[in-house]
């Protein structure tokens, strides 16, 4: 059975997860460990006046007590925002000061204070409850909508007002004459609910200080461990970088809450120099819903206009984006490059502006989850395409039809260059799969039984790969992103793959070996992936944004044409061969047109040996390569979900759910299913279930399961899933990215259904039973008294 491009090969990796046998930072003791704990602001806005650390010194087993004055003091740098976003007048963002341990401030509820490190956790833990620290309350807010207000409570005095920056993209003054002069304008307001991210692993670290070498060693839940030593070392100025190694083994989900340096691991680093020892913490449950960066939080206002036959003549938007109490790594490109520049969707549309105001709260910070700002995008275009539609009495399908892009390339008015697709494609299949024109007779079979039956689709498109580094440092990003890979044949020719991609439940394991069986026809088992240690593995830039398979995988590919380009002429010349006439298949080395062959590993075995290599030839099969994208890639596709209201309470049954998408050339269908089944899940959360919430003192609400309400096997259909195939011609595989689109697609979809049951277009996420049956009895009475 082939196990090459395109195979359902069963992952090499889950033998160990489903076994118990996983790796993960937890589970690592070193010698001598040691254990830490954090004090924790139970403030969202106050005034540090004193710390009194003595009571904790003196408990037993407590091996130091560290603040942020010490930490500052030994010259630890401030957390940094690592894409820089100017003003639209030019004005530099404001980046507020941010210490992994507070120094004079706090300003969200869960910000670290003081560092215990003990003996054992429950006694760091008990120590940490032994410091004592003296506050002066300030007033806080929680809504960026306020928080611009005048006389709300300021955070930095970086930033006035508590604006970070407020941006804009696209052509304002054209735009707002096209919106002006068109046949019919809708308008909309949207809330693009707060989330908690959630991994199934929750956050990691074990630092340890090496005082003969001066070295480090980090083990982290990382998912770009190469980024993260960079900037431990070239901006918090925790080791140089040669002397600091970071690990990320096997980490249980990310979902781009991993992607950032946190506050914990800086702090633990450095407490294991105070201490000379290894210094381990790991997330409780509820720390992580306190301190892991959210997601989403957006608060705007959309316009479109369509001229007298329905097509979209210009899209106007208003934007305020809540980053939380301080700027985390790509907050500021969140809510711009990866937002603003998708409002386009799949539509042609000749005039966009958009703006973009974000603005400091005292909350946890905002930055990158699965999707981010894609689903944004998504959820107010496609929400706005179908009540447009509805108010314009045409069909939903009809009036995105008569939109869709058409001739690729096709250059949007926010930057994006579209290069491939075909948007028809999956928009039928989707409405085949789903059934689409039988639902008359489903909403009358459920009327019938007294329950509310709805429809809606959605169309998304999203950009992953995150483009050339060129252009992405145009736009003010810190670093390239380019991706690394190395390719290592062993004599007896099985092979190693370095990746500088990070595997965090992708499935890198196993379809990266899939591309080496495909270019040599070995056995997947002869395939070994190596990655997340900075001491084993070329410097990479790690995995988030959809981007390991089109941009890592094809630095890989780079790699694997310099092996097959030397085994060739290897074998040639050990068979007096033509090299141009040689050819790899089957774990086999033949000259085409003739009896002439050599097993893989004779070849191999010959590189190594170098008895008979052509002249000039070094030893050895080893290659490296960096593979830099030519363009961001776009999957896109259609989403239809169905579902069944109940009038009486609210509740809403997912009855059916089909996803179709274009991902380019696919890998691993298998693999790819299982990323759309978990994307859809977690879109499905948030259309429906979760939601972080705060009161007006700043005071998280939803820091435990038992309020924070997430998808479980009930709240979810069987799902069926559809692929449609453009190649996408950017990059060598044709590979566009899967990972975040079901999280991107549905939400839209969902509120769409849910709004076409009840009659009523006047519906935040999430959509739970009181929000629903409350838009339903308001319809209802509307309709009444019409």
């Amino acid at each position: 059975m082939s196990e090459g491009i395109g195979a359902r090969v069963t992952r090499k990796e889950d033998k160990r997860f489903i076994t118990g046998h996983g790796r993960y930072t937890d589970d690592i003791v070193e010698q001598n460990q040691t254990y830490a704990a954090f004090v924790r602001s139970p403030h969202a806005h106050a005034e540090i006046l004193s710390i009194d650390r003595d009571a904790a010194k003196a408990m037993p087993g407590v091996i130091d007590v560290l603040d942020g004055k010490q930490l500052t003091g030994d010259g630890i740098g401030n957390i940094i925002c690592g894409w820089t976003v100017n003003s639209k007048d030019g004005t530099p963002m404001a980046m507020g000061a941010w210490s992994a341990l507070a120094t004079q401030y706090v300003r969200y509820v869960g910000d670290a204070v003081v560092i215990v490190v003990a003996e054992t956790q429950d006694q760091a833990r008990e120590a940490a409850e032994a410091v004592v620290i003296d506050y002066k309350e300030l007033p806080a807010v929680v809504s960026a909508v306020e928080a611009l207000q005048d006389g709300a409570p300021q955070l930095h005095p970086e930033a006035p007002n508590n604006q970070i920056f407020d941006w804009e993209i696209g052509d304002e003054a054209p735009t707002d004459e096209a919106i002006a002069g068109a046949a019919h304008v809708v308008e909309m307001d949207f809330t693009n609910n707060r989330l908690s991210p959630n991994p199934m692993e929750p956050r990691s670290a074990i630092a340890t200080y090496n005082a003969i070498e001066e070295h480090y060693t980090l083990y982290t839940t990382s998912q770009n461990p190469h980024v993260a030593r960079l900037i431990l070392s070239a901006f918090y100025q925790v080791a140089p970088e040669h002397k600091l190694r970071v690990i990320a083994p096997d980490v249980g989900g990310g979902f781009g809450s991993k992607i950032y340096v946190y506050p914990e691991e800086i702090a633990c680093l450095w407490a294991s120099m105070k201490t000379n020892g290894s210094v381990k913490w790991t997330s409780d449950r509820t720390e992580a819903f306190l301190t892991d960066a959210h997601g989403r939080d957006h608060v705007s206002t959309a316009k479109i206009g369509f001229d007298k036959d329905y097509k979209i003549v210009g899209l106007k938007v208003d934007t305020i984006a809540n980053l939380g109490a301080y700027m985390s790594l790509f907050s500021s490109a969140t809510p711009t490059y990866l937002y603003a520049t998708l409002l386009s969707g799949q539509y042609n549309i000749a005039n966009i502006h958009a703006n973009v105001c974000t603005v400091y709260t005292n909350t946890v910070p905002v930055d990158a989850y699965r999707g981010a700002g894609r689903p944004e995008a998504s959820f107010l275009i496609e929400r706005l395409i179908e009540t447009s539609a509805r108010q314009l009495g045409i069909s939903p399908v009809e009036l995105r039809r008569k939109n869709f892009v058409t001739e690729f390339p096709h250059q949007t008015p926010v930057i994006m260059a579209y290069d491939t697709g075909d948007f028809e494609a999956h928009l039928s299949d989707a409405m085949k799969a789903a059934d689409w024109d039988g639902i008359a007779a489903r909403k009358a079979e459920a009327e019938s039984r007294g329950k509310l039956r709805g429809i809606g689709m959605s169309c998304y498109i999203e950009a992953c790969g995150i483009a050339p580094s060129a252009a992405v440092g145009s736009l003010g990003a810190g670093v390239g992103l380019w991706e690394s890979a190395e390719v290592r044949v062993n004599p007896v020719g099985t092979i190693e793959i370095l990746t500088g991609s990070h595997s965090h439940g992708q499935g890198h394991e196993t379809t990266f070996a899939q591309l080496v069986c495909d270019r040599f026809g070995l056995p997947i088992d002869n395939v070994q992936v190596i990655h997340g240690d900075t001491d084993k593995v070329q410097f990479g830039m790690g995995t988030y944004g959809s981007r390991s398979g089109a941009v890592g995988m094809s630095a890989i590919a780079k790699a694997l044409d310099k092996v097959e380009a030397k085994a060739k002429k290897i074998a040639a010349h050990l068979m007096e061969a033509d090299e141009g006439d040689i050819v790899i298949e089957n774990g086999e080395v033949k000259v085409a047109g003739t009896d002439k062959v050599l097993g893989w590993h004779e070849v191999c075995l010959a590189a190594y040996m170098a008895h008979n290599l052509p002249e000039g030839m070094e030893p050895g099969l080893k290659e490296g390569a960096f593979y830099d994208p030519a363009n961001f890639t776009f999957p896109s596709g259609t989403y239809i979900c169905e579902v069944e209201v109940d009038p009486e309470t609210g509740t809403t049954d997912i009855v059916q759910f089909t996803a179709v998408d274009d991902f380019g050339v696919i890998i691993n269908p298998m693999i790819v299913e299982g990323q759309v089944h978990g994307g859809l899940a977690q879109g499905i959360g948030q259309a429906m279930l979760e939601h972080a919430i705060y009161d007006d003192n700043g005071q998280l609400l939803t820091a435990s399961y038992m309020d924070y309400c997430m998808p479980r096997a009930d709240n979810l259909p069987s799902f069926t899933i559809g692929h449609t195939t453009t190649a996408c011609p950017s990059n060598p595989l044709g590979i566009k990215g899967c990972g975040e689109a079901g999280a991107i697609g549905s939400p839209p979809a969902i509120i769409n259904a849910i709004t076409d049951a009840i009659g009523n277009n006047n519906l935040s996420m999430p959509a739970t039973p009181q929000k629903v049956w409350a838009a339903y009895n308001a319809a209802s009475t509307k309709q009444a008294a019409e």
